[in-house]
């Protein structure tokens, strides 16, 4: 017997349902360029001057407690014509926190944010991406997305070098794929401790990988600008612990 064919996913102005936005489907020669962790002197600016020189656009996954000791170099990001998504109010993993406490810390890290960049804020990205329905619930309570990747070239590990990297960032790699990478890396004073940073010229690794998709005839551009080019979400009910 023939197994029954999935259901086709909801469309994008369908109703809410138990899923993050894991990929968009699109004919257009485009890739999601999303960054977490930001911002960070050191990693944000080489970040900006990578995407400006190739003409790129990305979605930038930003936490509060970097946006207070950063405000400037979270303006350059809105000035460059970028998009800011929410990554928290600092880098706690949510699914340790009550489902009402990740929905009024979201809440209240958005309304900050927001305040900071004077626009929207549409979408969410948990910290470590780690969710269950609960710590889903409190994330989109209030109308954000949440997000999730499909791509990462885990420039988030010390023990690995660029070449790894861009092997990852090689990995499942076709349009409409949605990549993270970050602009920095979460301490203790975030909320995180996971140990040390990665040493890497972030700028260096970006160029390597816009080069090596430029081959394929892909460009980076950022979530909204995708979706605008006639993008579909495609969501998934993808819960990592």
């Amino acid at each position: 017997m023939t197994a029954p064919a999935p259901p086709p996913p909801p469309a994008p102005d369908g109703p809410v349902w138990a899923g993050s936005l894991t990929t968009v489907r699109t004919a257009a020669p485009q890739v999601v360029l999303t960054f977490d962790d930001g911002p960070q002197p050191g990693g944000t600016d080489k970040i900006l001057a990578a995407l400006a020189d190739t003409g790129s656009t990305a979605t930038f996954f930003v936490l509060v407690s970097r946006a207070r000791r950063f405000p400037s170099l979270l303006d350059e990001v809105v000035a460059a014509g970028h998009e800011i998504g929410l990554h928290g109010l600092d880098h706690v993993r949510l699914t340790t926190l009550p489902p009402e406490e990740v929905r009024q810390r979201t809440a209240d890290a958005r309304a900050e944010l927001q305040d900071r960049i004077g626009g929207p804020v549409p979408w969410v990205r948990p910290p470590y991406g780690a969710q269950d329905r609960d710590t889903w619930a409190g994330l989109t309570h209030g109308g954000l997305t949440s997000v999730l990747w499909g791509i990462d070239q885990e420039d988030w590990r010390p023990d690995v070098d660029d070449d790894h990297r861009l092997a990852m960032a090689l990995t499942g790699l076709a349009p409409g794929m949605i990549f993270q990478g970050h602009d920095g890396f979460a301490g203790p004073e975030d909320g995180a401790f996971d140990g040390p940073a990665p040493q890497l010229d972030r700028g260096a690794l970006l160029r390597r990988v816009l080069a090596a998709y430029a081959e394929q005839g892909l460009v980076g551009r950022s979530l909204s600008q995708v979706l605008g080019d006639g993008g579909v979400q495609l969501r998934e009910e993808r819960f990592p612990v």
